[in-house]
């Protein structure tokens, strides 16, 4: 996958649209987060990732100089530009029904954001938005399905966990339900997980992501739920 764009990228760059003036955040590329949370891998993970090897050799990377390990966390950083954009690829394309968490700390900027189910170039993207937003949205593919408030602020931990059960994908931001709802049959049917970084139209971008797991789900278990 390259830079030059590709559906998913699409995706993304449509996922992370902060096009809107907004106040720029602080100017600073040298902020480093607190401390992250103690991670504490759930039982059956298939996948984990605490950044503490200092490498990314299970991560494959769309484009060079963006994605980087400092201080056992990971690190992705942009130039000063609007609508750069990277993502940072791991998983198997034979993951079905599972949730993602992974803890984020958007230090410059808005987005911040996964895509789960990544498949053949497609997959369900969360976008997280912070400052002059403060919401999340829900992309399938390069389609907007849902947009919901939640207070994000930059400089602080939050836990995002993602699952994905059959055609439905259930969003919480610290431990609160944000979203739950049944998508489309156009939903990758299985797929790995990307990291996303993205100025959009403020022109900034320094994420810390870390605090990665992947656990399956039980498809049994799965229920109607609210949709919003």
């Amino acid at each position: 996958m390259t830079r030059s764009g590709t559906p998913l990228l699409a995706a993304l760059v449509v996922f992370g649209l902060g096009i809107g003036t907004r106040a720029r955040s602080d100017p600073g590329h040298g902020l480093t987060p607190p401390e992250p949370p103690k991670f504490r891998p759930p039982r059956g993970a298939v996948f984990v990732d605490d950044f503490k090897s200092g490498h990314l050799e299970r991560w494959r990377a769309d484009r060079a100089g963006v994605w980087s390990v400092k201080r056992g966390m990971l690190k992705a950083e942009l130039p000063d530009a609007k609508q750069e954009h990277s993502l940072l690829f791991t998983g198997d394309s034979t993951w079905t029904d599972y949730a993602m968490d992974i803890d984020v700390c958007g230090m410059r900027g808005v987005d911040k954001g996964i895509v789960v189910r990544v498949r053949r170039e497609h997959g369900v993207g969360i976008d997280l938005r912070g400052p002059g937003y403060q919401d999340l949205k829900i992309h399938l593919n390069e389609f907007p399905v849902g947009r919901y408030d939640v207070l994000n602020a930059n400089g602080v931990w939050h836990h995002l966990r993602v699952e994905v059960r059959g055609p439905r994908c259930r969003v919480l931001v610290d431990g609160a339900e944000i979203a739950n709802r049944r998508l489309s049959a156009r939903m990758p049917a299985s797929g790995g997980i990307a990291l996303a970084a993205y100025t959009g139209g403020v022109g900034e971008c320094l994420v810390f992501y870390d605090n990665i797991a992947v656990t399956p789900l039980d498809a049994a278990a799965d229920a109607e739920g609210s949709t919003r």
